[in-house]
């Protein structure tokens, strides 16, 4: 999936992808960014795994807070970069969330929200914990995953994607249980509560688990 957000869907396909998003999935967008900006503090040094074009960090935007975004999408960077940068002060690196190029203990909030997990297709236990590394004690990692009360929006938004040409033709006869398979090799799974539970289970870190909005599971990590 890294290859088919860096290639197939980048730049201004995923900027698409958002303005083709009906009223519940901005509503789903709206209440995650709030999620994440209620836990950030002025003079935070704010993290994003797999940042895209900048979506989520233009949103954010405290005072006196510095924000980094990576990503190995080299074409939604520089479209970030090219539209985001005069008016907000945003880092944009290309880099790749499975080793990160950060020292130990630096950011106050690391987080990958909108089912970031399953986008950047790296196995959850190593994400979690290289993130953790570069997250100060006391800091918070967040990540998040899909309600399964949320199926049906979310379904209807890739559909619309597809209609639009900006993911392949979905393959309902695989498409189900939460996961949205289209015949061009695009995938997107979850992490339900249970399996959040047992990833955290083998960290041994402080957490919490909530659902908000009735679309979203958010994975609250204390480092």
């Amino acid at each position: 999936m890294t290859t088919y957000y860096s290639e197939s869907l980048s730049g201004n396909r995923l900027k698409r992808c958002y303005d083709l998003a009906p009223p519940r999935i901005q509503q789903y967008l709206t209440e995650e960014a709030n999620f994440v900006r209620k836990r950030i503090k002025p003079g935070n040094l704010v993290l994003e795994l797999g940042c895209g074009y900048g979506r989520v960090l233009s949103v954010l935007q405290p005072e006196r807070c510095k924000f980094i975004g990576i990503d190995n999408s080299l074409m939604s960077l520089q479209f970030g970069r090219r539209n985001l940068l005069e008016t907000y002060k945003i880092n944009f690196i290309c880099m790749d969330a499975e080793l990160l190029g950060f020292k130990d203990n630096q950011f106050d909030l690391v987080f990958c929200i909108q089912n970031g997990m399953s986008a950047l297709g790296i196995e959850p236990k190593l994400l979690i914990r290289e993130s953790l590394r570069i997250t100060k004690p006391k800091g918070k990692l967040l990540l998040s995953s899909y309600s399964d009360k949320f199926w049906e929006d979310r379904l209807r938004w890739f559909q619309i994607q597809s209609e639009n040409g900006l993911v392949g033709e979905i393959d309902y006869t695989s498409t189900r249980d939460g996961i949205i398979i289209c015949k061009d090799g695009f995938k997107a799974t979850t992490f339900n509560k249970n399996q959040f539970e047992q990833l955290l289970s083998e960290i041994g870190k402080e957490y919490k688990l909530v659902e908000i909005d009735e679309s979203s599971i958010f994975c609250e990590i204390i480092s």
